[in-house]
């Protein structure tokens, strides 16, 4: 397929990726967000070997990599804090570490900064009101009063898809799964050097974004999914971890801002079912959600837009290549 118009809708890491990958085999892209600030919230991401390899596959390695903090270890610690493994992760990528954390503002700078640079067309404060596959173009209708046409169009606006609600209503919601994480950014201890997990009742994590910060996650029992107000939300986060062991609860003290606490219940979503419908496709959180306890979502996204592009590339029918899209995705993220 040579010479497509691409509609991606969201610009969050699958948009853009996807946008970056797309545009590296030639096709005419435009990205749209709903969001005019494009901002992130500005705790970090864990991100593991295969995205430090499919950064390298979109050219961004040196960049990404420079934009974090790297790690090649993962120490694990019982409930009262004592240190009982310290476990290796492979390298896929010579010569760099095997995991990088983030801070989201910065993966969002390195992603924004070469969607621009490849010619991509960015949109800000701007939804799709309409999708009408027509057969031969996908005819869109955006809030701000205007309209275009593409040959295909990309749901890559996360685990809340409206793409998704247009394209399958009658697929089910996503799960709460009765757990949610917290996450705040604290200065970073001096000799830390891997992602460090405290196992217990509640599930801590503090992972090195940058050489002066890391981020605290914190993974809490959460049955009847109640939704925190923003007044008090440092001292709510605080109280989570009074139970924890005696380093992890020193942390406490720098724990004060309520605006800089990330709050999120944890949910699910697979679409069991095809990932398109003519000349629409899904692609990241859309499709298949995950909860963050294996650090991937964001990396199936990654690794979905890199696919995504091949197969567009590589096929002379837009049919055969969604197909083929899924096809080589759809195992590796129901696993």
């Amino acid at each position: 397929m040579d010479n497509k118009t691409i509609l991606i809708i969201g610009g969050g890491i699958g948009g853009l990726t996807s946008a970056i990958a797309l545009r590296r085999k030639g096709f005419d892209v435009t990205v749209i967000e709903r969001n005019s600030d494009w901002s992130v919230y500005g705790v970090g991401i864990i991100q593991q070997s295969n995205v430090l390899r499919a950064m390298d596959h979109l050219g961004l390695l040196e960049e990404y990599v420079a934009a974090g903090a790297g790690f090649d270890t993962v120490e694990v610690f019982a409930p009262d804090g004592t240190k009982v493994a310290r476990v290796p992760s492979p390298r896929l990528v010579e010569g760099y570490p095997a995991n990088l954390g983030v801070g989201r503002p910065a993966l969002h700078k390195v992603l924004g900064d070469r969607t621009i640079a490849s010619g991509a067309k960015m949109r800000l404060g701007v939804t799709a009101t309409k999708i009408d596959d027509q057969g031969d173009q996908v005819a869109v209708a955006f809030s701000d009063g205007t309209q275009g046409s593409f040959d295909l169009a990309v749901g890559a606006d996360g685990v809340y898809s409206q793409t998704r609600k247009m394209l399958f209503p009658d697929e089910p919601l996503p799960h709460y799964t009765g757990q949610a994480v917290w996450r705040y950014n604290l200065p970073r201890p001096e000799g830390m050097d891997s992602l460090q997990a405290y196992n217990g009742p509640t599930g801590v994590g503090l992972v090195p974004i940058s050489q002066s910060l890391m981020y605290m996650f914190v993974t809490t029992s959460e049955p009847d999914n109640p939704r925190y107000p923003r007044d008090g939300l440092a001292r709510a986060m605080r109280a989570k971890i009074a139970n924890c062991s005696p380093a992890i609860r020193a942390f406490g003290e720098y724990i004060t801002d309520d605006a800089e606490v990330v709050y999120r219940p944890l949910e699910t979503l697979m679409v069991d079912g095809p990932w398109h419908k003519g000349r629409i496709a899904l692609l990241g959180d859309a499709v298949h959600a995950t909860t963050p306890h294996l650090g991937q979502g964001a990396g199936m996204a990654i690794e979905d837009s890199i696919v995504l592009a091949e197969e567009l590339a590589s096929h002379d029918d837009l049919e055969s290549a969604l197909t083929a899209y899924h096809e080589r995705r759809v195992d590796r993220c129901r696993y």
